[in-house]
């Protein structure tokens, strides 16, 4: 029998040997690392058994919940059949039915599926098809991407320098190439309508694309909520522009719909409620449910037939050896299943109504502004005082203040800055998001109890 863990021998041997991502590891000197023995449902558990409600989703990947029995399940069917294999020259039927199913169920016009493991590979291949594309149909010069203000789309080169986080993208900026900025369509605490503000963002992309559209391979854009940059929402309507904006100067529109994909803001995908198809479409993180690494980037006809023929200068060059790993395509499957099987998006819209109604209270709080929601996406910000206009100095954030307080109630939650945000998996039941709500507003009261 194997014998019981010592979880502070976990933890001091995890502080000699690994290096956490998107940690200042001097930080776990005063908060070690949590060391937790199993997931079940909504909840994560540690060594003494207290329980945490994961309100984010284990970083908005795991939407029905830790050990799920359907996908768990899938993969166990699948372990005893093929591991993995070579795409390059062969095949499976894992890949082949999870692509005709993503097929399926995307936007209209996308029929091709690229494989990679991570939010970010999906991206990078999103960037080299369009770059590539413009190669093979006879215009090279162009080589640049538009993104937006407060962007963030991964932390490889090509994701990066999409950035406009200045604390991701700073110290890399000698390997990064400059590629020009267009306005945020966020809808902001002033009052303003939000489709004036997104019409507003169209017109300065307008503008961006008449100085650059020559040399511009596409625009990238997160669908209704910039995620890591801040929660920051926005009105379906500047989609639409969007895409018209890129049809009329010839480049291609990429979503990446890699946080918000798969029912988080109350449609499978984001996009769909801008009636829009994208040239290239990103997805990852909940595709397995927040089982195995699987991303994908989905392809119009348009764009793969400028690959097809014409010798291997004309192919796309691009390969991750795990790319269609059949564990993970198994896993994406179920997740898909219980999509269908379960009604899943008319349940998310069920909790979304829930979730606003318990957040309407916290519009009133003295030190929370820009209470916002799409979904099951919701965030708020902590401020000294919601009628100054002020925020908190970079060195009195009280975010992670505020989430540390939440983790004492039981609740996982991790701040950007001083943005709160609730990402729960789709398995909540109302109680959960009371819970989760609950310590929201404690937590605020907490962090910013000195003002």
């Amino acid at each position: 029998m194997m014998a019981e863990m010592d979880p502070s021998s976990l933890v001091a041997r995890d502080l000699r040997v690994l290096w956490h991502p998107c940690t200042q590891m001097q930080d776990h000197e005063r908060h070690p690392p949590v060391p937790i023995r199993r997931g079940h449902g909504i909840w994560l558990e540690d060594f003494e058994g207290r329980r945490y409600l994961d309100g984010i989703s284990s970083w908005w990947v795991n939407l029905f919940g830790h050990a799920n029995p359907r996908i768990n399940a899938a993969v166990a069917r699948q372990l005893g059949e093929l591991e993995h294999v070579l795409l390059a020259g062969f095949t499976h039927e894992p890949v082949v039915t999870l692509s005709e199913r993503l097929i399926h169920i995307a936007p209209p016009g996308l029929t091709r599926c690229f494989y990679a493991e991570s939010g970010a590979a999906a991206v990078e291949i999103a960037l080299k098809m369009s770059l590539h594309y413009w190669r093979n149909t006879g215009k090279p010069e162009k080589t640049q991407f538009v993104s937006l203000a407060h962007a963030y789309h991964g932390d490889t080169l090509g994701a990066l320098a999409l950035s406009d986080i200045g604390l991701y993208r700073a110290p890399y900026e000698a390997l990064l190439p400059s590629w020009p900025k267009s306005p945020s369509p966020a809808i902001d605490d002033s009052g303003d309508d939000p489709l004036r503000q997104a019409e507003r963002a169209a017109d300065g992309l307008e503008r961006v694309l008449e100085l650059n559209a020559d040399r511009v391979c596409g625009v990238v854009v997160e669908p209704l909520v910039q995620c890591a940059g801040g929660m920051r929402m926005h009105s379906p309507r500047y989609l639409s522009r969007v895409r018209e904006a890129c049809s009329r100067h010839g480049v291609h529109m990429i979503v990446d719909e890699i946080a918000v994909g798969f029912g988080r803001t109350g449609t499978m995908f984001g996009c769909e409620q801008g009636s829009i198809t994208p040239d290239l479409l990103c997805v990852g993180k909940g595709l397995t449910g927040g089982y195995l690494p699987l991303s994908a980037c989905l392809a119009t006809d348009a764009v793969y037939e400028a690959f097809y023929g014409g010798g291997p200068e004309r192919a796309f060059l691009h390969s991750h050896s795990y790319t269609g790993n059949p564990l993970a395509c198994a896993a994406a499957m179920a997740t898909l299943s219980i999509f269908e099987e379960d009604d899943v998006l008319a349940r998310n819209r069920m909790l979304a109504e829930h979730l606003a109604r318990r957040l309407a209270p916290l519009r009133d709080h003295p030190h929370v502004a820009n209470v916002r929601q799409t979904g099951l996406i919701a965030a708020l910000d902590l401020v000294p005082d919601k009628n100054s206009g002020e925020h908190y100095p970079a060195h009195e954030r009280r975010g992670r203040r505020a989430c540390e307080r939440a983790f004492t109630r039981g609740v996982l939650l991790r701040p950007l800055g001083d943005v709160l945000y609730l990402m729960p998996p789709y398995i909540a039941t109302p109680a959960d998001i009371d819970q989760l709500v609950d310590a929201l507003a404690d937590s605020a009261d907490y962090a910013t109890a000195d003002g």
